[in-house]
């Protein structure tokens, strides 16, 4: 059956028809608007950050992607790309760094930036809070923390056979993934501005983003002012050796063929003897001190110039049955030329060695926050008559130092070996041990337990090699903010040198006065470093 249409029903037809399609260009225009004002529906989300910053997996993206950075010559200076998929993920991502140029064709080639994919863990357990809360850690939850290298630093290439691979990479969707970026400053490098950039590449697009670096008219030493001793038990390998030298950490233990190289190419300053009494927290004993004839032999095979210590005897404040034996070891060892180093707080019993030279029994007193602390006014005797004092780090036992667990913020790590270190006239850091390993150290953290309270992290400050296919360890980023800290200090002793020692104190202690009075804020520690880098340039000859 044939049905006629009216002439005005044709004409609505017609305007509804004309009317639906303006409507549909018109969501699509919106749409094209839409996605122009926010590519990151489509593409990835990129930002930077800086090196004092941790990154969680769902933080909110930060608004830039260009990165200032300033360094001296011989420095490392650290910063962080973060990649946030969008909603459908992110496939076959990668990263890569372009040249630095300056003025009159000077270039930082990019084989000095060092790349790494930051692999988060999870922390099921937080570390213990002692009623305080001047410095309380975190929640449990994914920190980043091992760092996966781009390259194998002896090969300058890929790791081939890896269970843990850096890149390319997936991100799963509004998942953010960082990477953490070091760049090392030649020493031959002319001061001044310079400007490279990062590229981002995945399946679902490229995004681009600027390195500014301001080189200071100065140089770093490649031996570092602060003094170190941290301990390999199990992994303490050539490689090891000079992973912690190049985070400015001096190892323990090295081989006496080493020793030359390590030296000269990496700074080495320090080591110890070796000869170990027994005697600790746990166990009041120590075995009577070898011959100096024995400590003569061991230590001439030591390259002259290092400073030789003997790491003696361990947390024995309790322990004053002793003394007599602690001042044997002591004659002995001094007249072998090496220092005593014993973890323990001064006491007068041993500011003597008995051998007439008045010489204290221990040359290197370590001590926690809160043996510094109970016994101020006798470290700052030790510190008038000559001795060093250093401080370490173990467990959580206060509420208000600096911690080096994992789920604590990252500025704890800087603020000990820089600024509190100068502000208290310490000289050296020692750390137990770096390699304290679970049966999977890249996904099981939780390394260290006592009386029910847990230390995620604890005595583990490298991951082993083997699953990222290099050989020995690769670092944390906690030991990236220890080699921070580590660089701070030699600022203010370069200003030392310079007659500004006051001022350069003064602003140390305006970011950090003690162990219970420094600042929890980056950026507040990053305008004093600013502030000392700025005077070195003004007072370097070259650019008055």
């Amino acid at each position: 059956m044939n049905k006629k249409y009216s002439k005005k029903q044709i004409q609505l037809s017609y305007l509804l028809w004309i009317l639906g399609a303006l409507f549909i260009l018109l969501a699509c225009a919106n749409i094209s608007i839409l996605l122009a004002k926010n590519p990151s529906s489509l593409t990835p989300i990129v930002w930077v950050a800086s090196g004092m910053e941790r990154i969680g997996r769902e933080d909110k993206p930060g608004n830039t992607n260009s990165i200032e950075l300033y360094a001296a010559r011989g420095e490392y200076e650290p910063f962080q790309i973060v990649i946030q998929a969008p909603p459908d993920g992110l496939k076959n991502v990668n990263v890569s760094v372009s040249n630095l140029y300056g003025k009159n064709q000077q270039i930082i080639p990019q084989q000095n930036i060092t790349l790494y994919r930051e692999h988060y863990v999870h922390v099921r357990y937080s570390s213990p809070k002692w009623g305080g809360t001047k410095n309380p850690p975190l929640s449990p939850g994914w920190y980043a923390d091992g760092l996966i290298p781009f390259v194998d630093p002896v090969t300058r290439k890929p790791p081939i056979k890896a269970d843990l691979k850096a890149v390319p990479f997936q991100i799963d969707a509004k998942k953010n993934q960082p990477i953490w970026g070091d760049v090392f400053v030649p020493r031959n490098t002319q001061p001044g501005q310079y400007t490279g950039k990062f590229t981002v590449t995945s399946n679902q697009g490229k995004v681009e983003g600027k390195i500014l670096l301001k080189v200071w008219n100065f140089e770093l030493p490649l031996k570092p002012s602060l003094n170190s001793s941290f301990s390999f038990w199990e992994a303490g390998t050539k490689s090891a050796n000079e992973e912690l030298l190049k985070h400015k950490l001096m190892p323990k233990d090295v081989n006496v063929e080493d020793k030359r190289e390590l030296v000269n190419k990496w700074g080495l300053v320090s080591t110890n003897l070796g000869f170990w009494s027994k005697a600790n927290i746990k166990n009041c004993q120590m075995i009577p001190a070898p011959s100096v004839k024995q400590l003569q032999t061991t230590a001439s095979g030591y390259q002259s110039g290092l400073l030789l210590y003997n790491y003696t005897a361990d947390e024995i404040d309790n322990c004053p049955n002793l003394y007599a034996t602690i001042k044997q070891w002591a004659r002995n060892l001094h007249s072998a030329r090496v220092a005593n180093l014993i973890t323990m707080k001064p006491v007068p019993e041993l500011y003597d060695d008995g051998s007439g030279s008045r010489r204290s029994a221990v040359d290197i007193w370590v001590l926690l926050p809160r043996m510094y602390d109970e016994a101020r006014e006798r470290v700052l005797y030790v510190l008038n008559k000559g001795n060093q004092v250093w401080s370490y780090n173990a467990l959580v036992q206060d509420d208000y130092s600096p911690k080096w667990e994992i789920d604590f913020e990252p500025i704890n790590f800087q603020i000990q070996p820089g600024f509190i270190s100068q502000s208290l006239s310490l000289t050296g850091l020692l750390y137990w041990r770096v390699d304290l390993w679970t049966k999977d150290p890249w996904n099981d953290v939780q390394t260290y337990s006592s009386d029910n309270h847990h230390y995620p992290g604890e005595g583990m400050l490298v991951y082993p090699g083997k699953q990222v296919g290099i050989e020995g360890v690769v670092p944390s980023m906690r030991l990236k903010w220890l080699r921070e800290g580590v660089e701070d200090y030699e600022y203010i002793e370069i200003l030392k040198k310079l007659d500004r020692r006051d001022w350069a104190l003064a602003v140390s202690r305006s970011a950090a006065r003690d162990w219970k009075n420094w600042t929890r804020d980056p950026k507040v520690l990053e305008a004093a470093r600013r502030r000392l880098g700025e005077e070195i340039e003004r007072l370097s000859p070259t650019s008055k």
